[in-house]
């Protein structure tokens, strides 16, 4: 069965981080300039939390708090679903869907930052993978075109 190494193999793998004291407004540039959904907030080498779009309208937003004086660590995800790159895909699925979320941090065996996955990166590598199976049984099929 796949994991998500395999997955990880088709995708950059810079992961955008920020500290817990970065502002929800820089934290929010970051997310911006670069088009990515989610930053992963370190202290040190550990994973302390997760800051994502969602956060900024459900914490920030809604609230009419004042992004350019709330730090990160006041409104991330405290409680971050993980998993490792030994993690099969299937697993990795059944965690975006029981947790209802879009961003997934992978880590290493001393719980620090090995790469992130979103959802959006899971389904294209299973789309690849049913296209190859396809095309393989096509070919068993009809023979190869």
């Amino acid at each position: 069965m796949a994991t998500i190494a395999d997955v990880m193999q088709t995708k950059h793998h810079h992961v955008f981080t920020v500290s817990p004291s970065t502002t929800v407004l820089d934290a929010a540039k970051l997310m911006n300039e670069e088009h990515i959904g989610a930053v992963v907030v370190v202290d040190g080498e550990q994973v302390a939390g997760i800051f994502t779009e969602r956060d900024v309208m459900r914490r920030i937003v809604a609230r009419q708090l004042d992004p350019s004086t709330v730090a990160v660590c006041e409104v991330m995800t405290r409680d971050v679903a993980c998993c490792t790159q030994d993690t099969r895909v299937d697993e990795a699925r059944a965690v975006f869907k029981n947790h209802r979320i879009r961003h997934l941090p992978v880590i290493d065996e001393r719980h620090r930052m090995a790469g992130m996955i979103s959802i959006g990166d899971l389904n294209a590598y299973l789309a690849s993978e049913q296209d190859t199976t396809i095309r393989f049984l096509h070919e068993y099929l009809y023979g190869a075109v």
